[in-house]
């Protein structure tokens, strides 16, 4: 009897092993650790050139400026190479809405090797696929858990929102929350202008 019974499991096991894997749809988280979250549906659309589709194999992500030669990184060298984390940030649009999202990707601070900042860098330059661009100063980006995301809600980013990577700019106005993101430069200009700065947004963007 205990014979017949495992080969029945081993014959079961086998075919298990085998048989196609049939991945179903991903589902949005509404709660986490007991807070409501706002719905990727909530976000209203306002680009400066409508959503990007950036295919994920073709992806390079370009670390330039004063770290010297520039560096680039696949989609899947990234997610695969970084510890990845999720946090509850509020974005804040100054157009008077808001969303609260369970965000999830990897710190910026992970991403860049501090001993590698020249001592002459003090701002960072984020550029996007659609020519946005915004910056900060180095000191808030790795003094802070900043994210990267690709995930929203346990749901990867589509590209109406970002993919494949969008900055979590906790404490700043959306405007700063940059999408699309392809380059991060290292620079000393402190007064850059990004796309909105340069038709009068304050720089910091900081909330009140």
């Amino acid at each position: 009897m205990l014979v017949c019974l495992f080969l029945f499991l081993a014959i079961g096991l086998f075919f298990f092993q085998n048989k196609e894997i049939s991945y179903l749809k991903a589902v949005e988280v509404v709660q986490y650790e007991g807070q409501d979250l706002s719905s990727v549906k909530d976000f209203r659309e306002n680009s400066i050139k409508g959503p990007q589709y950036i295919d994920r194999n073709d992806y390079r992500l370009k670390i330039s400026g004063l770290v010297g030669d520039d560096l680039s990184y696949g989609y899947d060298e990234i997610i695969n190479g970084l510890p990845m984390y999720k946090k509850v940030v509020t974005l804040n649009c100054i157009e008077g809405w808001s969303v609260k999202i369970l965000w999830e990707g990897f710190l910026f601070k992970d991403l860049v090797s501090a001993e590698k900042i020249p001592a002459s860098a003090n701002t960072v330059i984020f550029k996007a696929y659609d020519g946005y661009s915004t910056s900060f100063p180095l000191e808030y980006l790795m003094n802070n858990d900043i994210i990267i995301a690709y995930k929203e809600n346990d749901l990867e980013l589509p590209p109406e929102l970002g993919f494949p990577f969008q900055l979590v700019a906790e404490d700043k106005y959306g405007y700063k929350w940059i999408k699309w993101i392809t380059e991060i430069e290292f620079s000393s200009d402190t007064s850059y202008q990004g796309y909105w700065e340069s038709r009068g947004y304050p720089i910091d963007g900081n909330l009140p």
